[in-house]
């Protein structure tokens, strides 16, 4: 078989393939998908590469498969660990920290202020793959950025950092960063002046970090040699469908319910309503990573937070559900099971992402205002991940995202429409969008279910 593009998704327990043919025929095609475990332990990530290309010839009963263009997402090796510093929490920290997660970074450690010895410490502890550092409205206070490089460099690590602080303070940062032979990328101000947040630059530039740089997983080097297009963070590959979607389609949320982790992306500007009495600025495009929501690795915590006693009164047969629990449920009884946990795990994200109002009071009376991510303005609320897109009441769980307006939280509206990506395929779309983006466009929409702009909606 010979196909126009292979992506191959490099996790940290599972490497896949998605197959894709006739790009640029303006009726591309998702041929098939092919998995095995990932093999860093094994010392070369291209085995399990190996074996998912032989998973999916199996399954499509060929000898041979050939193909013009591989493209690549990976969270193999700890995905893309990084360390923000910054000036003012609820400001510049909080800015670049939206910018890490956007482009798919596991933000490790977050300091405001200037660092310590301790932090020094830490960092050392984390190895991270990219340092952040920004501080500062452009014009404002330099000191503070500064001295936090300085302490960084002084540990003599040759890890790549971004700079996104005060502009003013650029001149002098390339100099310090050239003088201890550290690759430097600079990059606009994360937060420039007071209430403005202009992030994507540097989330762009965390990405193209991530591909030189970050490939450290044993055999990546290898992959790197058979990849003739881009290689992105697996988690900001979702983001960047979420960003294409957006346009296409209109404002919406996505969800992302993994063994380890709930992933959720949010591409809205929200209402202008909530805009006028927003106390900080928020992101167009937000992510949020909750590292204790996921549904098999992390399901303790998860049954945790429902409470073990509940579950006992919810499912008689606990015991035997948890001594027999695997990664993906079999049972008719286990996925009810998991299905319980990924309601959990979707409710607890949606509310940790989602903004809220608040009362304040003052001499001159109560006052409304609200803060947090708006998504009252969501048109469309979408599934991905295993349990989101395998699950029998996958449609039910992301229901419950929709709120009528009688709560305090951000929450989207009883109209958003529901959608699922039924193929699996939003990380490997996300990069096949830097090259072939009509053709990303097209297997997106059929992934959802799409015939034409009119039927975008589930049948509930």
């Amino acid at each position: 078989m010979h196909v126009d593009v292979l992506v191959a998704e490099i996790g940290s327990t599972t490497t896949v393939i998605n197959v894709f043919d006739r790009i640029g025929s303006g009726n591309p095609e998702f041929i098939g998908q092919g998995q095995a475990p990932t093999s860093v332990l094994e010392g070369d990530v291209t085995v399990g590469l190996s074996g998912a290309i032989d998973d999916f010839k199996r399954k499509m009963e060929i000898d041979e498969l050939k193909y013009d263009d591989m493209l690549a997402t990976s969270s193999a090796a700890g995905g893309l660990k990084m360390t923000v510093h910054g000036l003012v929490y609820d400001m510049t920290v909080r800015a670049a920290k939206e910018a890490a997660l956007g482009a798919g970074g596991i933000i490790k450690m977050v300091t405001a202020g200037k660092m310590r010895r301790t932090d020094l410490r830490k960092i050392k502890e984390i190895e991270p793959n990219i340092i952040l550092i920004a501080g500062g409205v452009d014009y404002g206070e330099r000191d503070t950025a500064l001295y936090n490089l300085e302490l960084v460099l002084s540990m003599g690590l040759k890890t790549p950092i971004i700079y996104a602080g005060n502009i003013e303070n650029q001149e002098e940062v390339k100099l310090l960063c050239e003088e201890a032979d550290v690759k430097l990328y600079l990059v606009e101000n994360v937060y420039p002046k007071i209430d403005t947040l202009v992030i994507e630059p540097t989330r762009k530039v965390i990405q193209e970090a991530f591909e030189e740089h970050i490939i450290h997983a044993a055999g990546m080097q290898k992959v790197r040699e058979l990849v003739n297009g881009p290689i992105i963070p697996t988690p900001g590959a979702v983001m960047e469908t979420a960003k294409v979607l957006k346009n296409e389609l209109g404002d919406l949320v996505i969800f992302d319910v993994g063994g380890a982790t709930t992933d959720v992306h949010s591409v809205t500007e929200g209402t202008e309503e909530v805009s006028n009495i927003l106390i900080s600025p928020e992101p167009i495009a937000k992510r949020t990573v909750e590292g204790d929501l996921g549904v098999y690795v992390n399901a303790n915590h998860v049954i945790d937070r429902i409470t073990e006693e509940k579950l006992r009164e919810e499912f008689e047969d606990f015991d035997e559900l948890m001594a027999n629990y695997k990664p993906i449920p079999i049972t008719d009884r286990e996925k009810e099971f998991v299905e319980r946990l990924t309601l959990e795990a979707v409710e607890t994200s949606l509310d940790r992402h989602a903004g809220k109002y608040r009362s304040l009071y003052a001499a001159t009376g109560k006052k409304t205002v609200a803060e947090g991510k708006d998504l009252t303005a969501i048109k469309y609320i979408i599934g991905t991940g295993g349990a989101l897109t395998r699950l029998p009441k996958r449609e039910y769980i992301l229901g419950k995202v929709k709120h009528d307006k009688a709560t305090d939280k951000l929450y989207p509206g009883i109209h958003a429409k529901l959608l699922i990506d039924n193929d699996y395929i939003f990380a490997s779309l996300g990069v096949l969008s830097k090259r072939y983006l009509d053709d990303a466009v097209l297997l997106m929409k059929k992934s959802l279910g799409m015939k034409n702009m009119e039927e975008i909606c589930i049948q509930e």
